[in-house]
């Protein structure tokens, strides 16, 4: 139950922590909210594996979860309760950021950091980015953490500036979730069109960590290809 428990404090924290800076800084109005706001999600996952990692390896996102378990490293009744917990801490790391914005003044824009397809120009673009940057962040959390070629100690810094880098990239087109949990807690408390394009910040990220896990099978784990 710890580890559980421990993926719903670290997705509640990166949520508050990283969709708070977005809101705060209102990102995407100029480059510095945009660093501000990477920095931010980045850092959260930093100070979260080094605080729950110990416990529950600090997935906090349904989409390393399914790459976990489709690398066979952890069980399918495991997978199934990080991610409701996942969800759980997502929507109460929500719901904290949204009580923060709804007594203050002077926000116009997103009150909960939500995510839109709004940039990419539609749901199909939206869902592109949204695949590709998540395969490719869980790759780097699936190689990091293994056990034999993995990075140690050093795995957690590397998943944050990695998670930092893939927010420079997506901010503009659909504000980055490669997250789903991210994603559905904010959604609910925003309403409309969040809740509209929600479906592509659960789907695409759940298809790019399943694609990652299969591309880290072919380079990372499988026999013939550490022949070759």
């Amino acid at each position: 139950m710890k580890k559980y428990l421990a993926e719903m404090v670290g997705t509640m924290v990166l949520v508050l922590m990283g969709c708070g800076t977005a809101v705060s800084l209102a990102c995407g109005t100029d480059t510095a909210s945009v660093v501000g706001t990477a920095c931010a999600f980045g850092l959260a996952v930093v100070a979260m594996a080094y605080t729950i990692g110990g416990i529950s390896g600090c997935h906090i996102n349904p989409a390393i979860t399914l790459g976990v378990l489709l690398s066979g490293r952890m069980s399918g009744k495991d997978a199934f309760w990080y991610i409701v917990f996942q969800c759980i801490g997502a929507v109460i790391g929500a719901a904290i950021l949204f009580a923060f914005t709804s007594v203050a003044t002077g926000f116009t824009g997103t009150l909960t950091g939500a995510n839109s397809c709004a940039g990419a120009g539609s749901q199909l673009a939206g869902f592109i980015v949204e695949l590709v940057l998540t395969c490719v962040f869980v790759l780097v959390v699936l190689g990091t953490t293994d056990a034999e070629k993995g990075a140690g100690n050093f795995a957690g810094l590397a998943i944050g500036l990695s998670l930092i880098l893939i927010h420079f990239v997506g901010i503009k087109y659909t504000g980055t979730s490669v997250n789903p949990a991210r994603s559905f807690g904010p959604a609910l408390f925003e309403g409309g069109q969040a809740l509209k394009d929600l479906w592509v910040f659960i789907v695409a990220p759940l298809c790019g960590g399943a694609l990652a896990a299969l591309i880290w099978k072919c380079i990372g784990g499988c026999c013939k290809c550490k022949k070759d």
